[in-house]
């Protein structure tokens, strides 16, 4: 069985310790970086001919995708590497038919997809997830999402415990060639006082859930893989251990989820018909566990490392055809 991963050259780890894990279970893997198409790998698709040719070559190695019986749905880049001095329309124009024929060679083979890309997009949409999470039964923080300085004031008034803020969307800011991703932030009495910003960009805003632990709660299929971090040891990751996730990172551990906590969360899965997804929950001190978000390709590689889930042998697993699968086997 060979299972094509759809990366980009820049990504991390993890799509080495999934390659290893497919080849322990003897299938094999061809990792496609999307941002060295179309400059370095090159794809081949011809129809209408005998025999047809549909196929992906890159550093040596050709691979007929007619043989692919899973995808691995990973990162994408499309034309990443095209050079940035091109005449601006014609880059565009060379972005726009190098990612069309990309996502048409995906659509078009026949293989089991973890997970297809329309089902990855519908499922990052943080307002659905939050309608079905509470349908699902799982507990969420009451939530704002507006342009409205004046409904940003009146759940304010109402949140004793405080109120912070996010984006809906993965966000950062570049000075200088670094970037400074936006976390969640606690919202300040100044803040209230001057929301004018509001006005170019509308934000979410909840309110704060006071926290014992933060969960890291993976999925693959029908597994269920928990891990626990308490985020209040350090200042700079109290409202979000990404602040201080390095620091962090060796600090993870086991958790066990209440089956009924794992119950909505794979009842939530089903419905967006996804076998992969890292989800965000808080546990409070009274121990309500509080759903915040589920990534549909979110990290999961320092895990793998601390407390040491084996999250890449259950995504290999999945990709095989070894584990149960949710929604549509092929296609």
């Amino acid at each position: 069985m060979t299972v094509l991963i759809i990366t980009h050259s820049g990504d991390n780890e993890s799509v080495e310790l999934v390659a290893e894990s497919i080849a322990q279970r003897g299938g094999s893997s061809f990792r496609f970086d999307t941002d060295r198409f179309p400059t370095e790998v090159q794809l081949v698709a011809r129809y209408g001919e005998t025999p047809e040719q549909l196929s992906l070559a890159a550093d040596g190695h050709t691979l007929d995708l007619r043989d692919v019986s899973a995808v691995w749905h990973r990162r994408l880049n499309v034309g990443g590497q095209l050079p940035a001095g091109m005449d601006a329309q014609f880059r565009h124009a060379a972005l726009g038919e190098s990612r069309a024929t990309v996502m048409g060679m995906i659509a078009s083979l026949d293989a089991f997809r973890m997970d297809a890309e329309h089902l990855i997009r519908r499922a990052e949409n943080k307002q659905l997830q939050i309608q079905i999470a509470r349908a699902a039964g799982l507990d969420t923080p009451r939530t704002l999402i507006t342009n409205d300085p004046a409904a940003v004031r009146a759940l304010a008034a109402t949140c004793k415990g405080g109120m912070i803020t996010k984006m809906l969307s993965s966000f950062a800011i570049y000075e200088e060639g670094a970037e400074k991703v936006v976390f969640t932030n606690a919202v300040t009495k100044e803040d209230l006082s001057d929301l004018e910003g509001l006005r170019l960009c509308p934000m979410t805003f909840q309110e704060q859930v006071s926290k014992r632990l933060e969960l890291r709660v993976t999925i693959v299929g029908e597994r269920v893989l928990a891990a626990a971090i308490d985020s209040q040891t350090s200042a700079r990751a109290a409202h979000d251990w990404r602040r201080d996730g390095a620091r962090l990172a060796v600090a993870w551990q086991p958790y066990t989820l209440p089956p009924e906590v794992e119950e909505k969360l794979l009842r939530l899965m089903d419905y967006f018909e996804l076998n992969y997804g890292a989800a965000d929950l808080i546990v409070t001190p009274e121990g309500r566990h509080v759903f915040l978000e589920v990534n549909p390709v979110g990290e999961f590689f320092w895990l793998e490392r601390h407390p040491g889930l084996p999250i890449s042998a259950a995504i290999a697993d999945v990709l095989l055809g070894h584990a149960k699968r949710r929604g549509k086997a092929r296609g």
